[in-house]
């Protein structure tokens, strides 16, 4: 048995360099905040089987590049792909039977401005079937049970805790800062507490203290695991705790994350997935594998005005069955934010209007 000790400023980076060390099978033994100089850092202890197996009871031979490629294609990957070619079958099976002029002239007129909005073709598929069942029926009514939108109120939800999440340049700072300052104008007494869980490393940790301070909000940070668990100890002070999660490192989960810092098991958590239409559909497949948690609540919308196509919109909303909260656009931090209603999301999608009325080009 192999044990080491890793120090790191935060639980992340630590456990990311027992991965580095001594690789994915490490068990953790201790997980700690320890203060050295008068400085927080994480202490990790882990340890991993020293006895490497090797084929012909030799030395194990040291791979090589192409030796990991293989192996990644072998196994890391291999459901994915094996479901990608299931479903890309599935939809050239499908696509010859979606004979659009089994529509109406509207419904047809319909679905092919919905594909050139880059709505993907499962979702155009579901709406097929169901335009074909009645000639009469409008394509808004079709999409009526494909999308849900859930108004967000940090100081009205019965969760204190609200959590950000996404990927990096998402929004997801200015989403915070965006809402906490809605709410205090609507509710100049409400005790909003600003969090950020960078590590202190980022540029967003200096926007959220530079606005509560300006705004009269209290500011926190979350570097190890113990500064949340201080966080709860003191939630009853606040109406509200708006906390922004960190762009997660490539193989990093948000399950894996939340546990390492016991956000996980706090039942009064909810998480926000921020998103921008823009992102490729394969991106929007890793986000799905990589933002999974039972802890998810909805999905916020950013950068609505750098936005070409809305069908990303439907997309998600389809495959994630996660309400839309928020819709966010332009570069101001007032009067750039709104709660999501489905019309505005048709206006959105048909006519290219913002929450704000203004035209998309």
């Amino acid at each position: 048995m192999r044990m080491m000790t890793f120090k790191a400023a935060t639980s992340t980076a630590a456990f990311a360099k027992v991965k580095a060390e001594l690789g994915e099978d490490a068990v953790i033994l201790s997980n700690k905040t320890i203060t050295e100089k008068g400085v927080k850092s994480c202490e990790i202890v882990a340890a991993v089987d020293s006895s490497p197996v090797s084929l012909g009871g030799g030395k194990p031979q040291r791979q090589t590049k192409e030796d990991y490629v293989e192996s990644a294609l072998q196994h890391g990957t291999s459901w994915q792909r094996e479901w990608s070619q299931i479903k890309g079958q599935i939809m050239q099976l499908m696509k010859p039977q979606m004979d659009l002029d089994l529509l109406s002239p509207k419904q047809k007129l319909a679905v092919e401005y919905l594909e050139r909005e880059e709505v993907n073709e499962t979702v155009l598929t579901h709406i097929f079937c169901s335009l074909r069942e009645d000639k009469t029926r409008s394509i808004v009514h079709a999409l009526e049970t494909m999308i849900t939108t859930q108004k967000f109120d940090a100081v009205q939800s019965p969760t204190k805790f609200q959590a950000f999440a996404g990927p990096g340049g998402s929004g997801k700072t200015s989403t915070l800062v965006r809402l906490a300052l809605k709410e205090k104008k609507q509710n100049p007494r409400a005790r909003i507490c600003l969090v950020t869980a960078d590590g202190g490393r980022g540029k967003g940790r200096l926007v959220l203290k530079h606005y509560a301070e300006l705004s009269g909000l209290a500011f926190r940070e979350i570097i190890t695991r113990d500064d949340f668990h201080l966080l709860q100890k003191e939630a009853h002070q606040f109406d509200t705790i708006l906390i922004d999660l960190p762009g997660l490192p490539n193989r990093t989960n948000l399950a894996e994350w939340t546990a390492l810092y016991g956000l996980a098991g706090c039942d009064d958590l909810a998480i926000h997935l921020v998103l921008n239409p823009f992102y490729s559909p394969r991106q929007f497949e890793r986000f799905m594998e990589k933002y999974k948690s039972e802890q998810l609540a909805s999905v916020i919308w950013t950068k609505l005005d750098e936005a070409c196509t809305f069908g990303a919109l439907l997309n998600m909303a389809f495959a994630s069955g996660l309400p839309v909260s928020t819709l966010s656009y332009g570069s101001g931090l007032k009067n750039s934010i709104a709660p999501a209603t489905k019309e505005m999301i048709w206006r959105l999608l048909f006519m290219r209007k913002l929450p704000n009325g203004d035209i998309q080009p």
